[in-house]
């Protein structure tokens, strides 16, 4: 239909005589003839485009109404299927709130309570987080992590709905760390290790000394699980280190070898199993970067440059080939690494990632093939437009750095147990 149409058209302002008789005259004939008048310095074959275009643009204007047409009886089955029984205008701000939730919790909630589906009680919304029907549990975690007093009330209340009676610790652990995700901010998992801990107390009394012992037992399993089951770490760590390490920390005494020995049993035949991130896609992540936009960026192996679209949100980077690839290219983790500038002689305006220790940077890439692989980069070196672009990139990226919450925070439980014995 449209091949005349790839020719060179010929450029025309339509006025009210046009208007009129391509609305109005269907023969072949008539159509040349009023062409013919109102454009006397047309050619024969260009008349013959002319009509060829006019008669494409009106079968385009029948089609696009016919797909008008088409979607708004689309709309109409759709807003028809809204007030079937079960879908009716509660259930559809529910679904909306669920989806704002996911993309910002603290927007999500308040969007409920507005709506009257959620009282602002801290029982009632622990226990919408805690059923977690389409809700995100990286969103959820990011709500129980928050400092808030109402936060930390609410997750007061979210750990209280877990039932861990009678369970050794690391069946209420795998229960506990499956009900939503861990954060990466450490003052955010000490709170809810914390709670975790009181509570695990609470429900099974007499098997600590006191909730210290649970919560560094508890980030003593966590660490063995990745210990045993991240391929990365070749130096798996034994049962008699595992003894060693937990040594002394049950108020000065060690616990009893039976118990530690279940522990390490369970996990090394079956490691946690840590929620994923549950919203189909990464766009909730994206949503509100600290900063993004375009940076040349340096192989590994070639050390060819190549322009990629770089995403600086939770404390990791992100980077994309275009700006509407749904998944990234590569994740970087910001944890343990120093960036600085650098001078590079065939890119001006670089600087790069490293670890502290020149060590591999925890990182993964995918192939074209769709695989993800770790990275084997000792850095990763970038190139900005101008140094004060450089500059922006280079303060953002110190300031989402982090470094690995879990041994400083053992390290301190276990001089204050160590303090308690000793007093």
């Amino acid at each position: 239909m449209l091949e005349n149409m790839t020719e060179s058209p010929v450029v025309m302002s339509p006025g009210p005589v046009e208007v009129q008789y391509s609305a109005g005259l269907q023969d072949h004939q008539e159509y040349a003839s009023i062409d013919a008048q109102l454009h006397p310095d047309l050619t024969e074959n260009e008349l013959k485009l002319l009509l060829d275009i006019r008669r494409a643009k009106q079968q385009l204007l029948k089609e696009i109404k016919e797909l008008e047409e088409e979607i708004a009886n689309v709309n109409a089955d759709l807003e028809s299927m809204d007030y079937d029984k079960g879908t009716d205008a509660k259930t559809r701000q529910m679904n909306t709130g669920r989806t704002r939730f996911n993309m910002d919790p603290k927007k999500g909630i308040a969007y409920l309570i507005e709506h009257n589906l959620l009282k602002e009680t801290q029982e009632e919304v622990a226990q919408f987080l805690y059923k977690g029907e389409g809700l995100n549990k990286t969103a959820i975690g990011d709500y129980l992590g928050e400092r808030k007093d109402f936060n930390i009330a609410v997750l007061e209340s979210f750990v209280a709905l877990h039932e861990f009676k009678d369970m050794i610790l690391v069946q209420a652990l795998r229960q506990f760390l499956w009900s939503f995700r861990l954060p990466g901010e450490a003052q955010k998992i000490d709170r809810m290790m914390e709670c975790f801990a009181k509570r695990y107390c609470e429900t099974n009394p007499g098997v600590f000394e006191s909730t210290d012992t649970c919560y560094v037992l508890s980030f003593a399993i966590i660490m063995l699980n990745t210990s045993l089951h991240n391929p990365n770490v070749k130096d798996k760590p034994t049962l008699e280190r595992f003894f060693h390490m937990n040594r002394g920390i049950n108020e000065g005494g060690d616990l009893p070898e039976d118990l530690l020995k279940s522990l390490y049993e369970s996990i090394k035949n079956e490691p946690f199993k840590i929620p994923e991130d549950d919203g189909n896609d990464l766009t909730h992540t994206f949503f509100n970067p600290d900063k993004e936009g375009w940076l040349m960026k340096q192989g590994g192996r070639y050390k060819n440059w190549k322009r990629r679209w770089f995403i600086l949100t939770d404390n990791c980077l992100y980077y994309f080939e275009f700006t509407t690839d749904r998944e990234p290219k590569g994740i970087i983790p910001l944890e343990n690494l120093q960036v600085q500038e650098v001078e590079d002689n065939r890119k001006a305006q670089c600087f790069e990632l490293v670890t502290t220790n020149k060590s591999v940077i925890k990182a993964a890439k995918t192939h074209g093939d769709g695989r993800v692989v770790e990275g084997r980069h000792t850095s990763y070196r970038m190139s900005a437009t101008t140094d004060d672009e450089r500059k922006e990139w280079i303060h953002a990226l110190q300031a989402s750095i982090s470094r690995d919450p879990f041994y400083e925070m053992l390290e301190a439980r276990k001089k204050k147990a160590s303090h308690k014995a000793e007093t």
